[in-house]
This record gives C-alpha cells, structure tokens and sequence, in this order.
C-alpha cells in the first residue's frame, strides 16, 4: 500500500500492472530526452549571438521537426495500444466475482460458488487493530487465489461507483443497470488495498477495497467455511 511522501507508484501485484509501469518508464524517458533537448535549444539561442541564415530558412529543419515528433508518438503508441488490449482480454477465467456497488459499501457475489455472498463495509476507528491503515480496512476481505485468472463483473444498485485497486492496475466505473468487466491475476500473496474512486455521495470515502491473495488451499477452506456459516 502507499505511504506517506512517496514519490513513486505502488510495488505491483498484477501482470497488468507490472506492464503500466513499464509504460510510464518508457514515457518518462521520452519526456526526459525531449525535456532536455529542448533546455539546450534554449541555451544555446540565449547563450549564442550569432544566427545562420540558411539553417534557419532550411526546408529539410521543417521536415525533421515535423517527422520527428510522429515518430515519438508512434514509440508511445504503440505499447500503449498493446497493454489496451492486454486489459480488455478475458480469456479462460478460474474465477468469476460480481461486485455491486451501494452507499457506501460493497457487495461480492462468487457466481461460481452457491450462497457465497457477503457484504464488505469499513472497519470503524474504534474497531482496528493495532496497526491496521484507517479508512482502508474492511470486516470483509475479497478473497482470491494466487496466480488464477479472476474475472470481476462490476455494477452499482444506487449511483455511481468506481472499484479501483492501483497495486493491480484496475479501475473500472460501477453503473447502475450497466455490468462491467474486468480481469487480473494476482502474483503474489498480500492485501491489496483500494477505494471507491467515483465521487458517490456524503460518504464517498468510507467505502473502502481489500482484496487479499491466497493460497489455492486457503482460498477452499476459506470458501467452505462461509459457505458453510
């Protein structure tokens, strides 16, 4: 999870989320390499006083700085076309959960599962654990397996809401009659937290996400046990 003054994106806990970072360091190096061609134009037009006549008035300079910058947004297109469809591929999930949004909590339904559904409200102040992150934490844990493609169908009974998890690279819009889809597969065990990140009314920031990672075997004894109760 995030802490306080980090500069930095959250370690990732998903494939998709690993390729994003990937992005944005393939983007923030274009932006530096520009960033300082650009400073030392500029230096040199304020340090230099003399002017070459044809090297300003040269058609092949208007040619290279009008090819030139296509060029780099095609370097930057292009992968990021590609992790586009990455997230919108579904594929053969192992694993199939709908999450409804309502004011202000969450609603989680394992479709492949009967009778396990449950409801994730926020842990109050007064109730958390040492140690455990304010705001964040829910009675509730979303329980996933380690490593099995999850497909989550995502709604909202009321307003609009927003499940989003930034360790996983999800955030997809909760709409009332409307079902969305989404996929990841965690790589690791952990918790991972989110938070609604659509603006849904007084208490938009008391509905919090936890999805945590487990072990295949823990995952079943866990599913039997609430299945069970």
């Amino acid at each position: 999870m995030a802490h306080p003054a980090q500069l930095g994106f959250q370690d990732a806990a998903a494939p998709i989320m690993e390729e994003l970072l990937y992005l944005h360091d393939h983007a923030m190096m274009v932006v530096f390499v520009i960033s300082m061609f650009v400073l030392y134009i500029i230096t040199l037009m304020i340090t230099t006083p003399l002017s070459h006549t044809s090297t300003v008035d040269a058609q092949a300079v208007e040619t290279i700085w009008t090819i030139l910058p296509a060029v780099i947004l095609v370097l930057i297109a292009l992968p990021s076309l590609r992790i586009l469809y990455l997230m919108d591929e579904v594929g053969c999930p192992h694993l199939t959960i709908k999450a409804i949004g309502h004011q202000w909590y969450w609603n989680y339904e394992y479709t492949d599962y009967e009778d396990l559904v449950f409801d994730s409200y926020m842990t109050q102040t007064p109730d958390l654990n040492n140690g455990a992150p304010r705001l964040l934490e829910v009675d509730h844990n979303m329980l996933v397996p380690t490593n099995s493609p999850t497909r989550m169908l995502i709604t909202a009974d009321d307003v609009l809401h927003s499940w989003a998890v930034p360790t996983m690279g999800i955030k997809t819009d909760a709409i009332p009659g409307r079902l969305n889809q989404t996929t990841f597969t965690t790589s690791r065990p952990g918790l991972f937290y989110g938070q609604c990140s659509e603006i849904c009314g007084a208490n938009h920031s008391f509905m919090p996400i936890v999805v945590e990672s487990a072990s295949l075997d823990n995952f079943e004894a866990w599913s039997t046990t609430l299945v069970q109760t």
